[in-house]
C-alpha cells in the first residue's frame, strides 16, 4: 500500500524481522512496536522522560530528524548508549524512514 513503509527489527542473533508500518496514522516507532507486541516498557508514555524505548539504529540513521536536546539528555543517562541511539517515541513513522533498521535496547528487553 502506498501509505506503508517497511521497518526492520534486528535481533541479538543478527536476524531481522520485517514489519509493514502505516505512515498515515501519525504513530511513533514506539507506538508501532508496542502494537506489534515488542517488549517496550514506555513508562513515560512517549514523552522522552524515561528512555525505556531506547533503540540503536543500525540502518537509516541519516534519514531521521535531528535529535532534540531533551532526547539527547535522556539518552546520555544510559549505560548502553551508541552513536546511533534514539528514543523510539521520538521517531515518527513517515516515508523518509522506509527501510529503517533498529535494535531494541530499552529496559523491557
Amino acid at each position: 500500500m502506498e501509505n506503508n513503509i517497511t521497518l526492520f527489527v534486528e535481533h541479538p542473533d543478527g536476524t531481522k524481522t520485517p514489519l509493514e508500518a502505516p505512515t498515515d496514522m501519525n504513530l511513533s516507532l514506539m507506538e508501532f512496536l508496542k502494537g506489534n507486541d515488542y517488549n517496550i516498557l514506555a513508562t513515560c508514555g512517549g514523552m522522552a522522560l524515561c528512555a525505556t524505548c531506547h533503540v540503536s539504529v543500525t540502518k537509516g540513521f541519516e534519514t531521521l530528524t535531528p535529535i532534540s536536546d531533551d532526547e539527547y539528555a535522556m539518552l546520555d543517562t544510559l549505560p548502553n548508549i551508541t552513536d546511533t541511539s534514539r528514543l523510539s517515541c521520538q521517531i515518527k513513522l513517515n516515508s523518509e524512514i522506509d527501510g529503517l533498521t533498529v535494535k531494541l535496547m530499552g529496559d523491557g528487553n
